[in-house]
């Protein structure tokens, strides 16, 4: 049975994920970077938030991102664990919790960025709120927009046009 909603959304708020941040550029290790970054909203891409990043990675100074967002700004310190295989992964260090997260979040009607477990049973993932039928519908959508872009949502029968290889 899907949960009345009490909690705020978070799927409705802003999401940093470190890894993402790192494949676009945001982020670079060793570096001092700036980047504007957007937020957009899945349906029809609209952009409903900005913010700039600075990234301090530099390894002579604690690694570190400082977000300006709404006319404040907050620090957020970074840290690396190594990878059985070489290489490391970087996660936020939560500012309340002080826990090593992949992903920060900022709820609607909250003021800085957090972890998921800062924010404790005030808010809950946007699936939480749903039936099992309408997850399963939510699911199949996601998967047909990664196949076939937003246009490709209205119809629910079929298969997404084929993405032809650069050789045809």
């Amino acid at each position: 049975m899907a949960r009345w909603r009490e909690r705020a959304n978070l799927d409705s708020g802003l999401k940093l994920d470190i890894n993402k941040l790192l494949r676009d550029g945001t982020l670079q290790p060793g570096e001092l970077t700036s980047q504007v970054t957007y937020w957009r909203r899945v349906a029809n891409g609209e952009i409903v938030a900005i913010a700039i990043i600075e990234a301090e990675m530099r390894s002579d100074r604690p690694p570190r991102i400082s977000i300006e967002h709404d006319g404040r700004e907050q620090g957020v310190r970074l840290t690396y664990r190594p990878r059985n295989f070489g290489g490391v992964q970087w996660y936020f260090l939560c500012p309340d919790t002080g826990r090593r997260v992949s992903v920060l979040w900022k709820p609607p009607g909250a003021c800085y960025f957090a972890s998921r477990e800062a924010f404790g049973r005030q808010v809950a993932y946007g699936s939480q709120f749903q039936t099992p039928r309408d997850r399963a519908i939510s699911a199949a959508q996601s998967i047909r927009r990664r196949l076939g872009g937003n246009e490709w949502l209205s119809g629910l029968n079929g298969f997404p046009p084929r993405r032809c290889p650069d050789r045809c």
